[in-house]
């Protein structure tokens, strides 16, 4: 007689052996269950509704977050300025023409003084970066900014809210356009500019006294001269050879229109139009068929220098061939 407390024992069956086809066919749709892509409708209906529930609050949530952020910042200045900045308070030294963008590590400035082609390839170069300085108020709008440009001078150069000081490059001769900046009678024209820092203000070697030891004799005598006059608050700048082979072969060396950048550029606070004042460096008879390492300095008492780190300071090379 069999024991009325045992438990039958039951087996799970497994289910039908579908084929493939018949497998994907009951996924996209079964009928039985009223499942589509393995869920029914409400099931779709209640994930679909947590997702979008949860990515509105994420929207929401970062929306909000942005908006707090940018009501920290002001469009027209930084929020960490000098010595709270990435940047610093070290201002560098760049210089103009570059070589083409397709090697980014080269500083190498090298043409052919009898080959038009050369020569206009260097040319076209500056006269490209020298457009938005050729831009001059017209009052339609046509140049944005450029109608806030208004000439200066060291002795007055009273600005308004608005107006910046403009650099004429007009007054650059030799190094214009028309004289495609010298480079056609192997003395090119190099152009140097000081990278902008919001609030920086030059603190200028205005007098003899003091004056680093490293400072070249040239512009030590050319302080002199100046000392004590408005001129004499400038960002002084030099270009040397590297190496005294360098020296012997960079040959002689003008700066245009003036031996620096003019105190009265400064400081920079991102007003419309403003543009950053350059110095044409125009290397008269450099040796031909050698390469030059030049190094060309910023001189100010708050710019620190650094040959190997490349502050307050850059570096190129120039090599001027006739053959």
């Amino acid at each position: 007689m069999a024991d009325k407390t045992k438990v039958a024992e039951q087996y799970y069956a497994p289910p039908p052996d579908l084929g493939k086809w018949e497998s994907l066919r009951i996924f996209l749709w079964n009928s039985e269950t009223g499942q589509f892509l393995g869920r029914t409708g409400s099931s779709w209906a209640k994930i679909l509704l947590f997702y979008l529930i949860f990515y509105a609050v994420l929207v929401g949530f970062f929306a909000a977050m942005l908006a707090i952020f940018y009501q920290t910042l002001d469009s027209r200045m930084p929020k960490w300025q000098m010595d709270s900045s990435l940047i610093g308070n070290n201002p560098g030294l760049g210089f103009r023409p570059m070589p083409d963008s397709a090697n980014v590590e080269s500083t190498l400035i090298y043409y052919k003084a009898n080959d038009k082609g050369s020569v206009l390839k260097w040319a076209q170069v500056i006269d490209d970066y020298l457009e938005q300085y050729r831009k001059k108020g017209s009052g339609s709008g046509e140049a944005s900014g450029a109608e806030n440009r208004v000439p200066c001078f060291p002795t007055s150069h009273n600005l308004s809210e608005k107006q910046v000081c403009d650099v004429p490059i007009e007054e650059f001769h030799p190094c214009t356009s028309a004289n495609q900046y010298n480079y056609e009678e192997a003395g090119p024209c190099v152009f140097l500019k000081l990278n902008k820092i919001f609030n920086w203000i030059p603190d200028s070697y205005n007098s003899t006294d003091n004056l680093p030891a490293r400072m070249p004799e040239d512009l030590k005598q050319h302080i002199k001269l100046v000392s004590g006059k408005p001129e004499a608050n400038t960002v002084w700048v030099s270009c040397e050879g590297e190496n005294p082979a360098d020296v012997e072969n960079i040959g002689p060396v003008q700066y245009i229109p003036r031996r620096g950048f003019p105190a009265y550029y400064y400081p920079f606070t991102n007003k419309e139009g403003y543009l950053s004042p350059l110095v044409a460096v125009l290397f008269e008879k450099p040796r031909t068929g050698v390469l030059i390492n030049i190094e060309c300095r910023a001189w100010a008492k708050n710019i620190n220098y650094d040959r190997y780190e490349r502050r307050g300071s850059v570096h190129f090379e120039l090599m001027v061939d006739r053959s």
